[in-house]
């Protein structure tokens, strides 16, 4: 009787970078197969092959691999490895997804990062379900399977709504039924405020940074009010210094822009350039490679805790922040909206709630009881 052989995926640290190790005994079938896989290598230290973090992609690797062995990835499911979102996996062997459905999505050019969520989230559904056709799953049963794992994950509205839509996915746009038939209810988003830096805390996360590639990170974050995909995304020919502005290619919801490249930036810009010399993306780990997310992430909050910044900051923080500060300055909010690559003005308005210049124009009236004091 033919077993099939068993691999398994661990999150490890080789030659300074992240890699997810593919482990298995010898297996000449196996080897050619993972052999074809982009980014593998072999490792002689290691004694196995491995796949840069920052190339790996779970469900690729599953739709690949999972019909030749068994594939064990309770090592990697609470690792923040780059392009794995595994959330809590219940089994050590997720199932394959109903054909069409991986296939579908990159057809239609969703994001890495929404291929992933959506390809592991419908795994756990198919997983749960695996006993019954999944065209006769009753919308009922589905809601019944979502307020299971609500009560046990305590999910939040946003992972929810992903959840919900990773299983509509597969109802309207795999096997073509109508959206009236798949009608789930959806909770409200919380409305929870931005976190913001001030100007001072942004100029001395920028002092405090002596890489000169690291400060150029945090300037065009901040100054461009860049998402972090946005940034790692840019390419050397989308800096049009004449015209002093950036264009922002394929940003959320596949639209392009343009926003406005600050004096200081540039000259940021070309100082990095002459000590680094990237060769395709602005910025790069490896020459033609691009940054990593990981990378780009540990620049802005090692750069915050060296501030003495005690907010928890992100790279979008930045962000955040500069929409902020160019609404207090007086910006009109649809050039913000603009610059931010928001489709609906009620997202930008949010930051007219943390914007002081709301109340830069009352005196408390704590100031006048106490202002003999």
């Amino acid at each position: 009787m033919y077993t099939k052989p068993k691999i398994k995926l661990e999150y490890s640290h080789h030659r300074d970078q992240e890699v997810v190790l593919i482990k298995f005994d010898y297996d000449k079938g196996l080897i050619d197969e993972v052999k074809k896989l982009a980014g593998s290598r072999w490792s002689q230290t290691k004694r196995c092959w491995y796949i840069p973090a920052d190339n790996f992609h779970l469900d690729t690797f599953l739709n690949k691999i999972s019909g030749i062995a068994d594939i064990d990835v309770s090592n990697i499911k609470d690792r923040g490895v780059s392009n794995i979102s595994t959330g809590r996996i219940k089994k050590s062997f997720l199932p394959e997804l109903p054909k069409g459905y991986l296939e579908i999505l990159e057809q239609k050019r969703y994001a890495k990062s929404t291929i992933s969520t959506y390809t592991t989230y419908f795994r756990q559904f198919v997983d749960y379900f695996s006993g019954q056709s999944l065209e006769e799953v009753s919308v009922e049963q589905i809601n019944d399977y979502l307020l299971k794992l609500i009560r046990k994950e305590s999910m939040s509205p946003s992972k929810q709504n992903q959840y919900i839509n990773a299983i509509k996915f597969y109802y309207e746009k795999v096997l073509g039924r109508e959206k009236e038939y798949y009608d789930l209810f959806r909770p409200k988003n919380e409305s929870k405020l931005p976190d913001v830096l001030d100007k001072e805390e942004i100029a001395e996360m920028l002092r405090i940074k002596e890489n000169i590639k690291h400060k150029s990170i945090i300037a065009m974050i901040y100054s461009c009010g860049l998402r972090r995909s946005e940034l790692l995304n840019l390419k050397l020919t989308d800096i049009d210094s004449k015209r002093m502005v950036v264009k922002i290619e394929h940003g959320k919801g596949k639209v392009d822009r343009y926003v406005q490249l600050a004096g200081f930036t540039l000259e940021l810009l070309r100082k990095y350039f002459r000590q680094y010399h990237p060769k395709v993306w602005l910025f790069e780990g490896k020459p033609g490679v691009q940054y990593s997310t990981s990378s780009v992430v540990k620049v802005v909050v090692t750069a915050a805790k060296k501030a003495g910044i005690k907010k928890g900051v992100t790279p979008h923080t930045l962000r955040h922040s500069f929409a902020t500060h160019h609404l207090e300055q007086g910006t009109d909010l649809r050039y913000i909206q603009e610059w931010l690559g928001h489709k609906s003005s009620k997202t930008t308005e949010r930051y007219t709630h943390v914007s002081k210049t709301n109340f830069s124009n009352f005196r408390n009236p704590i100031d006048d009881i106490f202002s003999d004091d």
